[in-house]
């Protein structure tokens, strides 16, 4: 099908209220695990590169990757920007493709993060490219993404609503208590918050750091308005787990073929099932 903007895949998931499944990919087995199982579950579906992603594999290679895997499907599949940096990664980004960019202005103030968003739609909504923008921070370690806990601060709806009004962003990241990388303990999530910030906002809400949060925390603040939710460690964790699986089986091993294609049916089968967990399986 070729690669299309995020923002008609959110706007049909707020009508249909269910999620779509936004998944970070590292290299070309993960890739091709996202499209096989949303082509699997009928599904649209966000293959997204973060900061690590890029400085690993190279932002031509994921762009040309995810361009074939996503003509090779018959589902709508968007490639994202995950926490873009910078309005000079934003432009790398665009210029090779991507259909949606977010640019994380969370740690600047409320008004420089509304000029930063600005800049960025100003210059990439004309090429037909979706822009998300994150308010609050989200905890933990992702990459090159760290927030201190202690300044992991929940969204506050008033500046939400604010926020969305100056900038007609395409999607919005909210901090109402996930976090980036594993979990220490089961994750409490401010459905009030969400409910609030809903309730101001009709922009598509994002969830970050989902990974380790309980699918009925997953599945309640879908249905509360969750139109995107970012997957990345569960998908590392299966895949490394199924790599290191064969490797300790037999120890001679030395074809690539044979470890990472367990690790990628893995992924495969994780992908599904948080596919399913969000409602959006059927709706491609």
């Amino acid at each position: 099908m070729g690669l299309v903007s995020m923002t008609e895949l959110l706007q049909q998931a707020q009508k249909g209220k269910y999620a779509v499944g936004a998944f970070n990919c590292n290299n070309m087995e993960i890739v091709q695990a996202i499209v096989t199982a949303a082509q699997a579950e009928h599904a649209p579906v966000i293959i997204q590169a973060s900061q690590g992603a890029i400085k690993y594999a190279g932002v031509e290679f994921i762009s040309a990757l995810t361009k074939i895997a996503a003509e090779s499907v018959q589902v709508p599949v968007a490639l994202h920007l995950d926490h873009g940096s910078s309005f000079a990664q934003v432009m790398q980004c665009a210029r090779y493709g991507f259909s949606s960019v977010m640019i994380d202005g969370s740690k600047h103030s409320l008004e420089d993060n509304i000029a930063l968003t600005n800049k960025v739609i100003e210059a990439v909504r004309p090429l037909g490219i979706s822009v998300e923008a994150e308010l609050g921070k989200i905890g933990g370690t992702e990459d090159d993404v760290s927030v201190a806990e202690r300044d992991a601060l929940f969204t506050d709806p008033e500046e939400a609503e604010r926020f969305v009004q100056a900038t007609q962003v395409d999607a919005l990241a909210i901090a109402i208590g996930t976090a980036h990388g594993q979990y220490q303990g089961v994750p409490k999530l401010d459905f009030a918050r969400l409910r609030e910030i809903v309730k101001r906002v009709s922009t598509p809400i994002v969830l970050h750091g989902s990974s380790g949060v309980p699918d009925e925390a997953i599945q309640e603040a879908v249905s509360h308005g969750v139109c995107k939710v970012n997957i990345d460690t569960n998908i590392r964790e299966a895949f490394v787990t199924a790599a290191r699986g064969v490797l300790e089986q037999n120890l001679k091993e030395i074809d690539p073929r044979n470890v990472l294609g367990p690790a990628r049916a893995a992924a495969v089968e994780v992908i599904r099932e948080k596919i399913r967990v969000f409602g959006s399986n059927g709706k491609a």
